[in-house]
């Protein structure tokens, strides 16, 4: 989900930076061009990491800005689908559960929580209905990735699921291993 990314680009340096010693006054420009920027490719850019290589300056008359061209790395958010998280529910509304992923929420429809028939209470809660599980907020739960979407690029979105095998809230994993030893030891 988190990585590290190497950009090579062109930043440019207003004058009023100029008074900065040149690696700070790159590091302002790249964060202010590429901090908290969503896109396909990059996901979302949470810092700038380091500044590997940076050319000499060239002033465009007319501008007065200094243009950089730069090679630096930015730490990145970039969730894939099959990817597996582990995190607390942050909310839960009457179509799903979010969870807390860390540079944004990701959600798990009613439909993807568990097994079960699934009603939401006034308590915020969700409960199956054979099972008696209640899902609620800030519970831990591992979930996998089934969706990725930068359709909107002001709002990406994070499609989840915990019917899988293996997922759910940490007690219902536990839960179903028992079982699962208990019909093995009995074989």
């Amino acid at each position: 989900m988190y990585k590290t990314i190497k950009i090579k680009d062109v930043v440019r340096v207003p004058p009023e930076e100029f008074q900065k010693e040149l690696e700070l006054a790159l590091i302002s420009s790249i964060k202010q061009k590429y901090e908290g920027h969503v896109s396909k490719e990059l996901g979302i850019v949470i810092d700038v990491v380091d500044l590997e290589d940076v050319s000499p300056g060239i002033v465009i008359h007319g501008d007065g800005a200094a243009y950089y061209e730069l090679i630096f790395s930015v730490l990145t958010f970039k969730p894939e689908v099959s990817e597996l998280a582990f995190s607390r529910i942050k909310d839960i509304a009457d179509f799903g559960a979010f969870m807390d992923l860390g540079a944004m929420d990701g959600m798990i429809h009613i439909s993807q929580t568990m097994d079960d028939f699934v009603s939401f209470s006034k308590e915020k809660t969700l409960a199956g209905k054979k099972t008696r599980r209640v899902l609620k907020v800030g519970d831990l739960c591992r979930a996998r990735v089934v969706a990725v979407s930068y359709k909107d690029l002001s709002n990406p979105r994070i499609g989840l699921t915990m019917r899988q095998p293996g997922l759910g809230k940490l007690d219902w994993i536990e839960e179903d291993l028992k079982k699962k030893n208990k019909k093995e030891a009995k074989k």
